[in-house]
């Protein structure tokens, strides 16, 4: 801990020796008994130098955030644990060091990994996309129509955009139709006896 007086740096040990230089009482229950007084030092000592008179040190602020805001590290207090056979952990430990880490940072680093990658359902691929064709040729017809409404031609770079379009979208359309799915078959069976 570092404190700051008058743009001056001063270490816990040196604000220490300014409270033991004062004849202030310390943290430090044998400080005041090191030193034997001399004959100067108490009559300074008579004076009563009060805590008042001290100029304060005040420390640097370490947080541009305001005062109960701290940013306060994320600690890893939790514990999951598994058993291993010698030839599993063998395979580990020599995976984590090839890796230049230690075996727990390598088993949560690819535990959060795997954790955190959303797997690919085929039935939620396949889903979107039915959904992009669907969404491509219904736009294609309709764009088709329009052109030939007002005698033009469908232009490629028209054709590009709805398709464009439709690869955007599939697998966020996907994902809605199965959550809707399952919200509306969960509600059907809440409503069975």
């Amino acid at each position: 801990m570092t404190f700051v007086a008058a743009k001056t740096v001063l270490s816990v040990d040196q604000v220490n020796a300014l409270k033991h230089k004062n004849f202030l009482p310390t943290n430090d229950p044998d400080g005041n008994k090191r030193r034997k007084p001399t004959a100067g030092a108490t009559r300074r000592f008579n004076k009563a130098v009060s805590p008042m008179s001290i100029p304060r040190i005040q420390a640097i602020p370490q947080s541009n955030l305001p005062f109960g805001e701290d940013v306060k590290p994320s600690f890893r207090t939790k514990t999951a644990a598994t058993r291993l056979t010698p030839d599993e952990l063998t395979e580990i430990e020599t995976v984590a060091e090839g890796a230049g880490q230690v075996v727990s940072e390598w088993l949560r680093e690819t535990a959060l990994r795997a954790a955190r990658r959303r797997p690919a359902d085929p039935a939620e691929l396949v889903l979107a996309e039915v959904w992009a064709l669907r969404y491509a040729l219904l736009n294609l017809f309709h764009a088709a129509a329009q052109a030939a409404a007002e005698g033009r031609q469908l232009l490629p770079d028209s054709i590009l955009k709805i398709r464009d379009q439709a690869d955007a979208r599939k697998l966020q359309q996907a994902h809605k139709l199965l959550e809707d799915f399952s919200a509306s078959e969960g509600k059907g069976r809440g409503h069975m006896p």
